[in-house]
């Protein structure tokens, strides 16, 4: 009788042997949300929730939700330290929280890289009115886009081409980048601020580690020369074009 049950038994019905084994390999694993923090520590950069269960072999990998809530328990563990949890376009990040960073960045000796305002106006149009070609910014801004300008955003990867307007001469269309997002701390477009809000130089100056207004000012003032000695000249469009 024995034997025949034996026989019988379902096979799909976990032995005693693979419950055990898998009991030993959940005391082995470290707790997801161990593996997590580790992960986004290590990253230098944003994690999707895909590349985090990515981590984890096909017999160990823990559900989307326990990774979800580990995500959401290290967000709360870090509410009174100095760091945080964020996610933005690409994924979920750890970054130094914006009210330490000035003291953080001494860490560097580098000094931060400036950013001219007919980068930042150039670079709001784009964010806002995008897809834009280099005409249109240039006829909103009543001067001419630098070269340089186009080119320092694209090395950044804050823009780039995604097509072109179907008119005579068939001009670049540009648009931001994920990493345009991800640098802004943006999860997408819809959390951009308030046109008001973008307008004031001092939006970009604590984002891009500008040093001060004083130097957007300055910006600004050599803006208007050019902007004044194009209207005395011959109509011709001035450059702004200038080292960033």
């Amino acid at each position: 009788m024995s034997t025949k049950n034996q026989g019988n038994q379902d096979p799909a019905a976990p032995s005693a042997e693979s419950g055990a084994a898998l009991s030993i390999l959940s005391i082995l694993l470290p707790p997801v949300g161990q593996v997590v923090e580790g992960a986004l520590m290590a990253a230098g950069g944003p994690l999707t929730l895909d590349q985090i269960l990515g981590l984890y072999t096909d017999d160990q990998r823990p559900a989307r939700d326990t990774v979800r809530d580990a995500l959401a328990k290290l967000a709360q563990d870090y509410q009174e330290r100095a760091i945080e949890l964020v996610e933005v376009a690409g994924g979920w990040r750890i970054q130094v929280r914006p009210e330490v960073a000035p003291w953080v960045g001494r860490l560097w000796e580098e000094k931060p890289q400036r950013y001219s305002r007919a980068l930042l106006e150039t670079l709001a149009l784009i964010a806002y009115r995008q897809p834009i070609t280099r005409g249109e910014i240039e006829d909103i801004r009543g001067v001419a886009v630098g070269t340089q300008i186009i080119k320092t955003l694209s090395e950044r990867d804050w823009i780039r081409i995604v097509g072109h307007r179907d008119v005579p001469g068939r001009p670049a269309l540009f648009a931001t980048t994920r990493r345009f997002l991800d640098y802004f701390g943006l999860r997408s477009l819809n959390d951009l601020p308030t046109l008001a809000e973008i307008r004031d130089p001092a939006f970009f100056a604590d984002a891009l580690d500008l040093e001060g207004d004083g130097q957007l000012q300055a910006d600004a003032n050599q803006q208007d020369q050019n902007t004044a000695q194009g209207s005395a000249g011959d109509g011709a469009n001035q450059s702004d074009d200038q080292p960033t």
